[in-house]
């Protein structure tokens, strides 16, 4: 539970901690157990943003239905009718794949590809192995209105209210991206082909934002020859040495999976997906699956969602846009109690009537154009466009407070603004709007802590620091330094090894705390749990029998008894835990 007393975004960072741990204990005491290590086997959990190079490399080797078999997504744990769950992402797999060739036709359509050369994607599609990391948040408050057909709060409120908090939340979305959570990625010159590059984005941008920002990311990436932009224009053997002749490196991505995923899917004219009305996302599914671009069965995918008390049995949100965390407590946390503050802002400026749906309007362009800022950061383009005359009431308010903004010149009756400034607005807007939140909450801290992230993203930022532990891993100084395939091989061993260590010893730390309190009576015991603990430990002091699972845990080599006995000693202390925070609430 997420409350004063537990700490908000600690309690959830610290709780991830420890399933990540409890899971790398389980799997450490079956490879021993089960004989896999004897058999030259090795089973390993660890966090990564991207599926494998290996894996993409044989997907473009195999059908989609062998694939689907060899490869389907691990989220079927926790459900409780697991072979439906097994058929959906099989539906998932295939939409994906499909819409992920429609796309060309869209690109097409935009003016970006302009000849009848192009790389077709593959029938199969990776993507679903990296939709990343999923935060929800529920009100007890609105669940307990909803539940009571007495309060008057009735599901249409929640809808209404909800795509409005989803809407706004959207415009802050930039400040999530590359600061708490990235995916670095280096995409070789070969690569560049547009129908590949810009994955699901067609689907997901305005065809005048599209080409913005596909023109903008060509002049940032170091693929030029005598000054001009060059982009891939035949098979990859031709473009290989194309690309080596004229000395194109590809570029460098801070947050590729939400380029290479399917984040936000725009809305038709005649079907919104976030005005208010119940059940605007089924119409939208039907618009999206005649356009061949998703499935009617399938869940609108959007960053911020809704999360309806009558299909979830809660009323609250969850966040969709995060990728990979180098730090539980540091990005995790501290991310989540951001997006506690922004989502509450959200709810504060609706009851204030400072915004409404008719603040921002309903409309493909609009989405788009509000939308392309989250896209334009994860690929580290410097600047945007929005029009001067937007009907976006709510992006005009952000925009008045964005420094460095201009007239554009290439594109007239569009503002040119910079990722950076309009990010820093965003930062003078909370420090605004929701100071007396910030105070009520106790986030002192946070905001200090997300303009360090900000203003110096090497060093503070997600991206900076997962970059700066992959350019170690594979000896180089610059993502440019090595090839598009060292750099992400770097990158995989970089998640595997060193990362995967950092983040079993801060769950170890939690588990620690948590062992050391039950042992000194902090978290009080009754007999028969008592006589559990020191049948568990034996004869051996609790300090001496950390250290010894420490070193044994960070080296690789926990034996499957002092795994058995830490799972023990875990299960206990959460139990206790568990009761613990129950009877506070």
């Amino acid at each position: 539970a997420m409350t004063p007393h537990t700490g908000y975004g600690r309690a959830l960072a610290r709780e991830t901690a420890k399933r990540f741990l409890f899971t790398q204990l389980l799997i450490m005491y079956a490879n021993e157990k089960f004989a896999l290590a004897h058999r030259g086997q090795k089973a390993m959990l660890f966090f990564s943003p991207h599926p494998p190079m290996r894996q993409r490399a044989l997907n473009e080797c195999i059908s989609d239905a062998f694939y689907r078999k060899l490869f389907m997504s691990p989220c079927l744990s926790g459900w409780d009718e697991g072979e439906a769950k097994h058929q959906y992402m099989i539906l998932c797999h295939q939409v994906l794949s499909r819409s992920h060739l429609n796309a060309v036709m869209k690109m097409r359509e935009a003016g970006i590809i302009t000849t009848n050369l192009v790389m077709m994607p593959h029938t199969s599609n990776i993507s679903l192995a990296n939709n990343g990391t999923h935060v929800s948040m529920g009100s007890r408050k609105m669940t307990r209105l909803l539940h009571d057909p007495a309060s008057g709060f009735t599901p249409r409120h929640e809808k209404c209210m909800g795509d409005l908090v989803a809407k706004i939340m959207e415009h802050f979305l930039p400040l999530f991206v590359t600061t708490y959570s990235a995916a670095p990625y280096r995409l070789a010159f070969e690569d560049f082909h547009p129908e590949q590059a810009l994955g699901f984005l067609p689907h997901q941008l305005d065809y005048t934002h599209l080409r913005m920002l596909w023109r903008r990311w060509r002049k940032k990436a170091k693929n030029k020859f005598c000054g001009q932009a060059l982009t891939p224009f035949g098979p990859p053997l031709i473009d290989q040495i194309v690309g080596g002749a004229c000395r194109c490196k590809g570029d460098f991505i801070p947050d590729f999976r939400l380029i290479d995923y399917p984040v936000a899917l725009l809305s038709t004219e005649r079907s919104a997906s976030q005005d208010g009305r119940l059940h605007n996302d089924r119409r939208l599914k039907e618009d999206l699956d005649m356009m061949g671009i998703f499935d009617k069965r399938m869940s609108v995918y959007l960053p911020y969602k809704l999360r309806e008390f009558e299909v979830m049995g809660f009323s609250g949100f969850e966040a969709r846009y995060y990728s990979q965390f180098e730090q539980f407590a540091g990005d995790l946390g501290r991310a989540t109690d951001l997006q506690m503050l922004l989502n509450a802002l959200a709810f504060k400026l609706i009851a204030s009537g400072a915004c409404s749906h008719q603040h921002i309007p309903d409309t493909p362009f609009v989405e788009s154009e509000r939308r392309q800022i989250l896209f334009g950061t994860a690929i580290g383009i410097p600047t945007f466009f929005v029009h001067k005359d937007t009907p976006n009431r709510f992006l005009r308010a952000i925009l008045k407070k964005t420094k460095n903004t201009r007239t554009s010149h290439r594109y007239p009756g569009y503002l040119r603004v910079l990722h950076q400034e309009y990010r820093l607005a965003l930062l003078a807007m909370i420090r605004e709007e929701a100071a007396e939140l910030v105070e009520g909450f106790g986030f002192g801290d946070l905001l200090g802590d997300l303009e360090l992230r900000l203003r110096e993203p090497a060093k503070y930022g997600a991206s900076g620091r997962l970059t700066a532990g992959i350019l170690a891993k594979g000896g180089a100084d610059s993502p440019y330094d090595m090839s598009a395939r060292e750099f992400n091989l770097a990158a995989e061993r970089y998640y595997r090894e060193e990362l995967r260590q950092e983040q079993i010893s801060e769950g170890w730390q939690y588990v620690a705390e948590d062992i050391q309190a039950m042992a000194a009576g902090e978290i009080p015991l009754s007999l028969e749990m008592r006589e559990e603990v020191n049948a568990i430990l034996g004869t051996q002091e609790v300090d001496g029998f950390l250290r010894q699972t420490r070193d044994e845990l960070l080296g690789d080599s926990l034996g499957p008894e002092n795994a058995a006995r830490l799972l023990q000693l875990m299960i206990i202390a959460e139990d206790l835990d568990t009761k613990r925070q129950k009877q506070t609430l």
